[in-house]
């Protein structure tokens, strides 16, 4: 009985530490689209403004 409550204890610990360290992740991914994106914009409004 006390292995069982010492591993359920420690899968809730796991997944506390685990909770804020994807959304970290998820987070980095978000601004790394947001900053891949205006870059991009920024390459295709230069090369439209020299073509034209």
């Amino acid at each position: 009985m006390g292995r069982i409550l010492l591993i359920i204890v420690a899968v809730v610990a796991a997944l506390a530490l685990v909770g804020p360290l994807v959304g970290f992740m998820l987070t980095l991914l978000k601004w790394g689209l947001i900053i891949g994106l205006v870059a991009l914009g920024v390459v295709f409004v230069s090369k439209w403004a020299t073509r034209t």
